[in-house]
């Protein structure tokens, strides 16, 4: 697929089937993360494949991490919440947990390591839509809180920055659209052009 056509016709697409994801395409996906740019070449990311049961400790994590801001947890409403969560893992037969794990290179800034892991994220969406399958990256605030540091065993500058859920699509991809990108765009030719910004 050329790189054009991919970019443009990719989605975030929920709706797939449970057939496994295969080993071979899981490892295209992560080899096209690892290819992301990243400053002084800290490649501060790291995968966490999650498949099968492994699906239901993350459950049990978002599911923990939700009932800490219930009123009351035990309550029968509270209770069916909880388990919708602890089910959302399984909407897709594979989650990769992409996580970033600061170099402790002192020029290298965080807000860059950060950005180097969102490049292999959308390297990693670019590779699985080319390989004919669909996915969405999902974060939130549970991504962000110690529970989920601890589940994946992060230090304490790591953080979870995407859970990526990736399967074999239901339906066709449905075609898109964007502003059109001038709207976003300034052309600037000369100093005095930034003093009309």
């Amino acid at each position: 697929m050329d790189i054009f056509e991919a970019i443009k016709t990719r989605r975030s697409i929920g709706l797939v089937s449970e057939e496994p994801v295969s080993k071979e395409l899981i490892e295209k996906i992560i080899e096209a993360g690892t290819w992301a740019p990243s400053h002084y070449r800290t490649e501060p990311w790291k995968f966490f494949v999650l498949t099968g049961d492994s699906r239901i400790r993350l459950g049990k994590t978002l599911a923990t991490i939700e009932a800490r801001q219930m009123e009351d947890p035990t309550s029968e409403s509270s209770q069916k919440k909880l388990s919708k969560i602890e089910e959302k893992p399984f909407r897709a037969p594979l989650i990769i947990t992409v996580a970033v794990e600061p170099s402790d290179n002192p020029r290298a800034l965080i807000q860059e390591e950060h950005g180097a892991v969102y490049a292999a994220i959308q390297n990693m969406l670019l590779a699985a839509h080319a390989l004919g399958l669909a996915g969405y990256w999902r974060t939130g605030k549970p991504a962000y809180t110690p529970e989920m540091k601890k589940l994946f065993n992060l230090s304490e500058n790591g953080e979870i920055l995407g859970f990526l859920y990736f399967g074999h699509p239901k339906r066709p991809v449905p075609p898109g659209k964007r502003k059109q990108f001038d709207e976003a765009t300034t052309w600037l030719t000369s100093e005095s052009d930034f003093d009309n910004l």
